[in-house]
């Protein structure tokens, strides 16, 4: 018992600083990354209650305002050996993908948490993440890890979806402001200003026991249950921790009544086989005759004739609500 007694007078001593008081456990740190413009600026406006939320549930809070493109990439990867307990992004697709990519680009596993404030927040969708930012918060210091799987594009990263072709290069070419005021709309009106100027790219596609080849007008390597505020467009049954994607080719079509038939089995989840490839598979590897523009999440992701695409299982922790 004398024994007892001494060790925690023992341990009461180290714990004690100045005249008798107890020092405090160390905070959890927080680096909280956000996009200022994302969605209609509405972080503006719900930034502080967030902030109180986050330091309320025992984080010490480092605010980081991206001002350009690549700002997240870089502050993750020059901050994330500093000791911070979570990485939290806030702002649209693209901004999360920059703090994943600039994570595994630091080689330095943190957990993420994702407020949505973008303009369709697919990703956020299908991780069941609260549209509204104070929930979204909410739920992240009550939320759970679920390690979830993260796409390699040659020397790139994407966290749903990386595509090619007609519609694709809508989300990073239309304008911020229009995609304030208008929303998912802006996509729409942005889309079909080009459907007058279809191209198709010759390829040759080869993943899990697939080998495809013919001239495709888009396809779309996905991790995800939505694509530009669509449900069902990726296919039935998607697991984003199996380690493996969701991909969709679409052939070229002959004519404009092909093409609606199309347009309608994307948009209605009910898959056109003569029109279509659609498979699940680990890795692709894309061979292309001309030089083909890709999107990663909505971003430019570069013009390349040859992509070697492989799923990462789980690569990636990201905090989800619980249930």
């Amino acid at each position: 018992m004398t024994e007892l007694r001494s060790a925690g007078q023992a341990v009461c001593t180290l714990l004690k600083t100045g005249k008798g008081k107890y020092k405090p456990m160390a905070k959890k740190r927080m680096l909280f990354i956000y996009n200022p413009r994302a969605g209609k600026e509405k972080i503006r406006s719900n930034l502080l209650d967030i902030i109180d939320i986050f330091t309320k549930a025992g984080y010490e809070v480092t605010a980081y305002p991206t001002q350009a493109k690549g700002d997240g990439i870089l502050a993750v990867k020059e901050r994330c050996r500093e000791g911070f307990d979570l990485i939290i992004c806030c702002g649209g697709d693209g901004t999360l993908d920059e703090v994943v990519t600039g994570m595994v680009q630091c080689d330095h596993r943190i957990p993420i948490g994702y407020v949505p404030a973008g303009s369709t927040n697919d990703f956020a969708n299908s991780l069941k993440i609260p549209r509204n930012m104070i929930k979204a918060a909410k739920s992240i210091v009550d939320g759970r890890i679920f390690q979830c799987d993260v796409g390699a594009f040659n020397d790139d990263v994407f966290v749903y979806i990386a595509a090619f072709g007609i519609f694709t290069d809508v989300s990073y070419e239309t304008r911020q402001d229009m995609k304030n005021v208008l929303g998912h709309m802006a996509y729409i009106l942005e889309g079909m200003r080009r459907l007058s100027a279809i191209k198709a790219y010759r390829m040759k596609v080869e993943g899990d026991g697939i080998l495809v080849e013919g001239e495709f007008l888009f396809g779309m390597i996905t991790n995800s249950t939505s694509v530009g505020g669509f449900k069902r467009i990726t296919g039935k049954y998607v697991e984003l921790d199996d380690g493996v994607f969701e991909v969709t080719l679409i052939r070229k079509p002959m004519n404009a009544l092909e093409l609606n038939q199309i347009m309608a089995a994307l948009v209605s989840g009910n898959i056109n086989t003569e029109s279509m490839y659609c498979f699940k598979t680990s890795f692709l590897r894309i061979e292309s005759e001309d030089t083909v523009a890709w999107t990663l999440d909505g971003e430019f992701g570069g013009k390349h004739k040859e992509v070697e695409i492989v799923d990462r299982k789980q690569a990636l922790e990201i905090l989800v609500p619980r249930g």
